[in-house]
C-alpha cells in the first residue's frame, strides 16, 4: 500500500516499491527505506551488503514490529555495526525530490538518498472485481472467514492475502488446502498458532508461535530460556563467530512449547522443528527426549530446552 505522504507523486521514479526496486539497472549509492518491517529490512540488508549507504526510517520504537522485540533489537544492533543508519519513533511528513523529511523527538530532520523505498506494508484488495455485490463481510480490510475459511455467504470461501490476516505464501498455501478439503467433504480447519515467519536478511530471523510481547498481551503465563547460537559449534564454524540467539517460550503450568525465535543462519531451515513441537503441543520434557544429529546448528534448540 502507498501511504498519503505529501510529495510522493512529484518525486517520480526516485520513489520505489518492492516491485520497482527489483527492476533497477544500477545500484543506488544511497537508499532511504521508509518502513523497517520485513520487506524494508530485507532490502536494507541486501543493498547494505552491496555497499549502498542505507537509512531506515521507522515509526515504531523498534524495527520488525511483529517479531520478538529482543530478537529485533539484536538484529538492529548488528546492522548498525554494518553501517545502516536507523531512525526509530520517526514520522515521515513529506518527500522533497530525493529527500525524506521526518519528525523525531520534536525535531524536523532530513535525509537524502539516490532512491527512496516505500515499505509500509501490504493490504488486501477486496474492491474492484465485484466482491461487494455478494455482500461478503469484511474485517479490518480483509475478507472475514471462519476456521474452515468460509465467508458469511454460503458456498463462498476465501484464502490467501485477501483475508488480510497472514500475508505469507506458505500461509496462503495451507489456507488453500483447507478450502479444497472442505469443498470436497474432508473436514479441515485452519490453525495459525504454528505458522512460521522468516525475515530473509543476513543473519536470518525465524520465529513461530507466541513472542514474549504477544504472550503478555494475551495474559498467557509463560517461562522463557535463551542461549547464544555460539553454543552450537557448527554455527561458530559456519558463521565465522557471528552473533546469534535462540529463545524458547513454554507455558508456565504444563511446559508446552508455545514459541521459538531465532536470529542467525540458517534459522529459516531450522524453524520447522519448532513448528512441529507447537503443532503437536509437545512439552519441554518430551522435547528433551528428541535426538538431534551432531554436529548441527539445530542442536541449539535442544540446548535451550535443557536451560529450563
Amino acid at each position: 500500500s502507498v501511504p498519503p505522504i505529501p510529495g510522493l507523486g512529484e518525486a517520480g521514479d526516485v520513489v520505489l516499491t518492492n516491485r520497482e526496486v527489483l527492476e533497477l539497472k544500477e545500484q543506488p549509492k544511497s537508499l532511504v527505506v521508509i518502513g523497517g518491517g520485513v520487506i524494508g529490512m530485507e532490502f536494507a540488508s541486501f543493498y547494505n551488503s552491496l555497499g549502498s549507504r542505507v537509512t531506515v526510517i521507522e515509526m515504531l520504537p523498534e524495527i520488525l514490529g511483529n517479531n520478538d522485540y529482543e530478537i529485533s533489537a539484536l538484529s538492529r544492533d548488528i546492522f548498525t555495526r554494518k553501517g545502516i543508519e536507523f531512525h526509530l519513533n520517526a514520522k515521515v511528513v513529506r518527500v522533497d525530490g530525493n529527500k525524506v523529511v521526518f519528525e523525531k523527538a520534536g525535531e524536523t530532520r532530513t535525509v537524502e538518498g539516490d532512491k527512496i523505498l516505500l515499505s509500509v506494508g501490504r493490504r488486501a484488495v477486496t474492491r474492484g472485481f465485484g466482491l461487494e455485490n455478494l455482500n461478503v463481510e469484511l474485517d479490518r480490510g480483509g475478507i472475514k472467514v471462519d476456521e474452515k475459511m468460509r465467508t458469511n455467504v454460503p458456498n463462498v470461501f476465501a484464502a490467501g492475502d485477501v483475508t488480510g490476516f497472514s500475508l505469507l505464501a506458505h500461509t496462503a498455501s495451507r489456507e488453500g488446502e483447507v478450502v479444497v478439503n472442505n469443498l470436497t467433504g474432508k473436514d479441515d480447519i485452519m490453525r495459525y498458532n504454528a505458522i512460521p515467519g522468516v525475515v530473509y536478511i543476513n543473519p536470518e530471523i525465524a520465529g513461530v508461535g507466541e513472542t514474549e510481547e504477544s504472550a503478555r498481551a494475551k495474559g498467557i503465563a509463560y517461562k522463557v530460556a535463551r542461549l547464544s547460537m555460539a553454543y552450537a559449534g557448527r554455527f561458530v564454524a559456519e558463521n565465522e563467530g557471528g552473533v546469534g540467539l535462540c529463545k524458547v517460550l513454554a507455558g508456565e503450568k504444563y511446559g508446552e512449547v508455545i514459541g521459538v525465535h531465532m536470529l542467525g543462519n540458517p534459522s529459516s531451515e531450522m524453524i520447522y522443528g519448532a513448528c512441529l513441537a507447537i503443532e503437536q503441543e509437545m512439552t519441554l520434557e518430551e522435547m528433551k527426549e528428541v535426538v538431534f544429529p551432531h554436529p548441527t546448528v539445530s542442536e541449539i534448540f535442544k540446548e535451550v530446552i535443557f536451560e529450563f
